[in-house]
């Protein structure tokens, strides 16, 4: 599209390549019948319609036009503009006759100058599907975060309740939301870059990867060549899937599904986690040192009340090393630490009940390339991964009846006290048994000596007898 080509709402332009067609579509069921701009995939049979720009959709015909200024413009039949690019004023300056709107084979619709520079795109304003290439993240600088958000309804591309973002307090985890409550959560990140997702029916891999720059984090993926379409979409139910087209049966197939009731936010309840390595199915178990609160509702499936602590903890208790662990949620980040930093930050507060420490420098060239989590509150939505994981952290949970982390000398005492007790319950009992044993010796020798003052030699048969002879 240039200055000079609008796009009609009877038109579409498909990307070099054939595989994504821009143009206008109305849902089969929407009444009264609205258009939307929106991509899609141009070469399978089945429209699945992976970006929308104007989401409360219009009546009647549409004209999408590249003006002066480089912003894309789509227009009503009355003139009134129903969306827009929003190209700032100083990126407008910028441009250069001839710039043009181009639809990539990778289904991101740009705007860019004739020397390729780039002022706006698509894929920066994702809205239910998560491309290959495209990028998810969040902004150190504005704190702003990229989103998915889903379809109101299977016919209906409005804006629905569910959204897929990161975590701007944290910049360390992402959480699929209903409105503003948490249904799952991703994280903490442990700082590791690519993750190779092998899938079961099919032999092509999924390679996410997590990027971290001076200016944000952001996660990205890409496919093994010659793969078949595939995407990430956040559904109108409230799912994220990952989906692959099948050619054979003409039809998306869902290789992966989230949330599974294990990965719901907070299942387990507080000081419960849900363990993704049984066997079986998973399953709520709670903490070391901890029970559940209502016995009867664990044995039944009901979670929610999570566990309790089976002895209260003093300030003095040491930490257990849990690992394999996806850290909860509700932490505090603390900025350049050491590992030893880290443990001290928590064990020289006593509300402190746990820690975690990662170091992010493989993957941060600059800043801060430590992680420290601490946790002072409840510890909610936690997970048992298997230490082979990315996720798998190593949690620090302070517990009664551990060694104190005090002075060497109270170590000692602990340790020496036991044993001199020990010690002298033995030498008490030798002592006694001594004592026992030479009173009798002296009553056998004092016994003796009367026999023998006392018993003639006509008598010798009843000495000896007497002496057991």
């Amino acid at each position: 599209m240039t200055r000079t080509q609008p796009l009609t709402f009877d038109a579409t332009v498909v990307s070099d390549g054939g595989a994504f067609a821009l143009g206008f579509f109305s849902p089969s069921n929407s009444t009264p019948a609205k258009l939307y701009l929106g991509i899609w995939y141009n070469d399978i049979p089945v429209r699945t319609v992976v970006w929308v720009a104007n989401q409360d959709g219009t009546s009647s015909a549409p004209t999408l036009s590249l003006t002066n200024s480089s912003n894309l413009v789509l227009s009503d039949a009355g003139g009134g503009v129903r969306w827009t690019t929003n190209i700032t004023a100083a990126a407008a300056s910028l441009t250069a006759a001839g710039s043009a709107a181009v639809l990539l084979n990778t289904g991101n619709l740009v705007i860019r100058s004739p020397n390729g520079t780039t002022f706006w795109q698509s894929f920066e304003h994702p809205t239910d599907s998560f491309l290959p290439g495209m990028e998810l993240g969040m902004s150190y600088k504005t704190r702003a975060s990229d989103r998915l958000v889903s379809w109101r309804g299977p016919d209906d591309p409005s804006p629905g309740s569910f959204s897929y973002s990161g975590d701007t307090d944290t910049f360390l985890q992402v959480f699929l939301r209903n409105g503003t409550r948490p249904l799952m959560r991703d994280g903490p990140w442990t700082g590791y870059v690519v993750d190779n997702q092998y899938q079961t029916n099919t032999s092509a891999i999924v390679y996410m990867a997590i990027i971290n720059t001076d200016e944000k984090i952001y996660m990205t993926f890409s496919v093994s060549d010659g793969a078949p379409h595939t995407r990430f979409v956040l559904t109108y139910a409230g799912k994220y899937q990952l989906q692959r087209w099948s050619t054979g049966s003409s039809a998306w197939v869902v290789l992966q599904e989230w949330p599974t009731e294990c990965d719901l936010y907070g299942f387990c309840g507080q000081y419960g986690y849900c363990d993704n390595t049984a066997e079986a199915l998973p399953t709520c178990k709670c903490l070391a040192g901890f029970e559940p609160t209502s016995t009867a509702e664990w044995n039944s499936g009901r979670f929610a009340q999570g566990c309790r602590r089976k002895e209260a903890v003093q300030c003095s208790d040491r930490f257990l090393a849990v690992p394999g662990m996806q850290s909860p949620d509700k932490f505090v980040l603390v900025a350049n630490k050491t590992f030893e930093a880290c443990a001290a930050e928590c064990g020289g507060n006593c509300s402190c009940v746990a820690y975690a420490y990662a170091n992010l420098g493989s993957s941060r060239s600059k800043g801060d390339t430590t992680r420290c989590l601490v946790w002072s509150g409840e510890l909610i939505d936690t997970g048992k991964v298997g230490q082979g994981s990315t996720d798998s952290d190593t949690l620090y949970l302070r517990l009664a009846g551990l060694d104190t982390g005090g002075s060497t000398t109270s170590n000692v005492f602990k340790i020496v006290l036991p044993v001199l007790a020990s010690i002298l319950t033995v030498l008490c009992i030798s002592f006694t048994w001594l004592k026992i044993k030479g009173k009798r010796r002296n009553r056998e020798k004092h016994r003796e000596l009367i026999l023998d003052v006392t018993i003639t030699p006509a008598n010798e048969m009843v000495k000896q007898w007497l002496h057991g002879s």
